[in-house]
């Protein structure tokens, strides 16, 4: 631990959180039934989207572990933020159309009416599962670090902080109020961060200095095929597997986008995300690479953001900018995860079980249902390190055990309308049961136990290539038996995609929100990032 917090650093804190409050709970008493309380009554803005998503998806793990991945690896994590830019591309052009036009509350309701009803439920429950040992728990994490380099707190402490106050406006306004506070939590986190940024940038002699201070490598998007973390087969191929899986059909990104106004709010939303996407590399891998030329320690890893942070780096008051800014992104992301994880809950199990419910019912379980997630998230942080020393590469094996047969079984069941509810079965437990023997073999592997030697050949895969593999042996499973059930499409439910009805709300024809403007939008993004990619070849 470094120098403590002036009383300036801890009133622009209190300002922070008073104005946090104040909009939270401002919106909050806007809810009035359970549409209103999952998906803000169906009536999200593109500003609201963007931020939002983009809010979801940058936490303190993001913070901490971009910035370590940054110290110990270089530029070559950004690849996850750059390909997410086409990757939400495809969210605004292809999926949010189809699920908007379909109404559903939840992926795993589109599941149901794409596939059955099993699908359904087994989507639920490895979301609810991989929210624990990803999202919540790496979140927790992540912060308890940066409040214990800044306050000396231990991660206990700082966990019932976090939850505390991410839980206050969250379980009190739904959807709603997270949407809206949302917005300012962008704003305050990309300040934040550029801030820590540009005085890393000084302090070190500019970027110049920054390239001659560290490894040449740093500064390669893409790394040898060699490379144990980000070969480039692996980052080409396995990386938009997990993209998709990631924002295109997980309830965690894309339920603010269920409750847009209509598609083209949802179309400009993604699009915006796409635009906000592109900031991280600079803003939040940069400053782990600025620690390295600045304290020489090349086994930094995850300390590298706090150190920046706690030292001496940032003058009083902007120290407090700066932690605000993670605090907004900490804070961001457990409320929306809860919110999800309250939504998933609610809507495909408790409603199904008591279809008789009222909104004020469902509304008190979704709220009920974030504390039984919350103790299990804090009970499984223990095993995190056991997974990796970086969390961002945590998060991202994590994610490659997971979401290769579920990505599959959405994208199939979009552009092929062959596959079977059975298929679809069959292919998410097969690929679900493949993905959890690779993770605890690791697991055992780390933890110093003998393992079968098939099982050492499995986890010596790099885990970006493994989620290749899995994709397509899952795409593989669900093609042949699609084809040996001989079922229509699908098994319980003749829900064609190609027959469902056009968005019965305007489109939003006016104004500066139009298909036109998208277009052109949506080719700049794709422009810029190419652009990054060859200036860091």
């Amino acid at each position: 631990m470094f120098t403590s917090l002036s009383i300036l650093d801890f009133l622009v804190i209190l300002i922070y959180f008073a104005m946090l409050l104040t909009v939270g709970f401002y919106y909050s008493r806007k809810e009035k039934d359970s549409n209103d309380y999952f998906l803000a009554g169906r009536n999200i803005g593109w500003l609201a989207i963007g931020s939002s998503m983009f809010a979801a998806n940058i936490s303190s793990e993001h913070f901490i572990g971009l910035a370590g991945a940054g110290a110990s690896r270089g530029i070559a994590a950004g690849n996850f933020e750059l390909l997410a830019c086409f990757v939400v591309l495809l969210l605004g052009w292809v999926f949010a159309p189809i699920y908007l036009k379909m109404g559903v509350f939840t992926l795993p309701e589109f599941l149901e009416k794409r596939y059955n009803r099993s699908c359904r439920i087994y989507l639920t429950s490895v979301s609810l599962i991989a929210y624990i040992f990803t999202k919540i728990s790496v979140t927790i994490l992540a912060g308890g670090l940066l409040l214990y380099e800044t306050l000396g707190w231990d991660i206990a402490t700082s966990a019932v902080v976090i939850i505390v106050i991410a839980g206050i406006y969250s379980i009190a306004g739904g959807l709603n109020a997270i949407v809206r506070v949302d917005i300012l939590q962008t704003f305050i986190l990309i300040i934040g961060a550029t801030v820590l940024t540009l005085y890393g940038l000084h302090e070190i002699g500019g970027f110049t200095a920054l390239r001659s201070a560290v490894p040449t490598g740093h500064f390669e998007l893409l790394k040898p095929l060699s490379d144990p973390d980000f070969p480039w087969t692996g980052i080409i191929f396995g990386a938009p597997i997990l993209g998709i899986w990631y924002w295109c059909t997980d309830q965690y990104i894309v339920q603010r986008v269920l409750g847009a106004k209509n598609i083209m709010q949802a179309r400009s939303g993604a699009i915006f995300t796409g635009f906000l996407k592109l900031l991280p590399l600079f803003i939040l891998i940069l400053p782990g690479i600025i620690a390295l030329g600045l304290y020489g320690d090349g086994n930094l890893g995850d300390r590298a953001f706090p150190l920046l942070v706690a030292g001496n780096l940032l003058p009083s008051g902007i120290k407090g900018i700066v932690i605000a800014s993670l605090l907004a992104a900490l804070i961001s992301s457990l409320a929306n995860v809860f919110n999800s994880s309250s939504t998933l809950f609610t809507m495909d199990f408790y409603r199904n079980i008591r279809k008789e419910a009222s909104d004020d019912e469902l509304v008190l379980i979704g709220r009920l249902s974030t504390t039984a997630l919350v103790i299990a998230a804090i009970l499984a942080i223990p095993f995190i390190k056991f997974i990796s020393t970086n969390m961002y590469v945590y998060l991202q094996s994590m994610q490659a055990y997971i979401s290769p047969p579920i990505a599959a079984v959405f994208v199939w069941g979009i552009i092929w309308n062959k596959s079977t509810g059975k298929a679809a079965f069959i292919t998410l437990v097969t690929g679900g049961i493949i993905g959890g023997i690779r993770l605890i073999a690791e697991l055992l592997k780390k933890g110093g136990y003998e393992i079968w030697e098939p099982l050492k050949m499995l986890i010596s895969i790099n885990f970006l290539h493994f989620a290749v593999i899995l994709f397509v042996f899952s795409s593989i499973i669900l093609t042949v038996i699609s084809f040996i059930s001989k079922k229509s499409y699908p098994d319980s439910n003749s829900y064609n995609l190609k027959n469902i009805p056009a968005d019965k709300k305007p489109i939003g024809t006016k104004g500066i929100i139009n298909k036109k403007v998208t277009i052109v939008l949506s080719a700049l993004l794709v422009c810029i990032v190419i652009s990054i990619y060859v200036y860091f070849f």
